[in-house]
């Protein structure tokens, strides 16, 4: 037998509309249905709906979760994209930057820097125009303070002629081929400088090792200046450069002999020294940088 519309015995649900009441035929005649077991059974579902409301919203945020952290990974794989270059060929055909295909050069040293030294050495090399205004130019020189006046001048092959004393003989054994000379004067104080040209620095170093105390360079008088150095007292000195030996004479113009106490004519030789020293270096350096161009 059915109930309700027809066809098969339908479910009752107290909540749905229209849904029929089942009867279970205790409890009397009168047939009144168990409100009791009616109330457990609708708490019971009540519950079960909470139970699967809660879930689901478990379920919606893990969800909503995963969707956002694809969307912060896909977001920075878009960044990433979008940074980089986009046509890059295949891993495969990226070439491997390894040595064999980096470029090759020969190796190439630089030349050495030219010795100005070099060209003062050797006649061969020192082709500069030498003469006593290339070497001694102009009127004065000016060391610091101190002016001093240039006098005359001389230049000869025979270079024992230029000389006395022992350096006639040092100058001829080693084939000096030229004596200059100058001289300079200072209130009273005199200095005739003479450089010894030779062909060759060994024969110049040679001849200033051989040369003495008694190896003087003749003094040159004129243009203004008195002689001087003839008999009396005087300070010489004697030194080497490159292919050039150079020589001083200091004294006084009026004849009186020089003592160790004489500190001007002292310190004008050594002005003249160190003077002669520059010129001859600076022809080195004049033709090394020349030859550099």
């Amino acid at each position: 037998m059915s109930y309700g519309q027809g066809g098969p015995q339908s479910q009752w649900d107290p909540w749905k509309p229209n849904s029929q009441q089942p009867w279970t035929g205790e409890g009397g005649s009168d047939q009144t249905p168990d409100w009791a077991a009616l109330a457990d059974e609708r708490d019971n579902r009540n519950k079960r709906r909470k139970l699967l409301f809660i879930g689901g919203g478990v379920l919606a945020t893990v969800g909503i979760a995963t969707a956002v952290a694809m969307g912060v990974v896909s977001a920075n794989g878009d960044d990433n994209a979008s940074n980089g270059p986009s046509d890059l060929p295949a891993s495969g055909s990226i070439p491997s930057g390894s040595a064999s295909s980096a470029p090759s050069f020969e190796p190439t040293t630089a030349p050495p820097p030219l010795d100005p030294k070099d060209f003062i050495a050797d006649v061969k090399k020192d082709t500069a125009p030498l003469s006593a205004d290339t070497l001694f130019p102009g009127t004065q020189l000016t060391v610091g303070d101190t002016v001093y006046k240039k006098g005359a001048t001389a230049d000869t092959q025979k270079c024992a002629s230029a000389v006395q004393g022992t350096l006639a003989k040092v100058l001829t054994a080693n084939h000096c081929t030229r004596v200059i000379r100058v001289t300079y004067v200072k209130d009273g104080v005199a200095v005739t400088v003479g450089v010894a040209v030779f062909d060759t620095e060994a024969q110049a170093t040679k001849a200033k090792g051989q040369a003495d105390t008694k190896s003087i360079v003749k003094a040159v008088a004129g243009e203004g200046v008195k002689s001087f150095c003839n008999s009396a007292i005087c300070r010489s000195t004697t030194n080497s450069y490159g292919r050039y030996d150079y020589f001083t004479l200091a004294g006084f113009t009026n004849g009186k002999d020089v003592t160790t106490k004489d500190t001007k004519v002292f310190s004008a030789g050594d002005d003249l020294a160190e003077f002669t020293f520059r010129q001859i270096a600076r022809r080195g350096q004049a033709q090394a940088s020349a030859a550099a161009q």
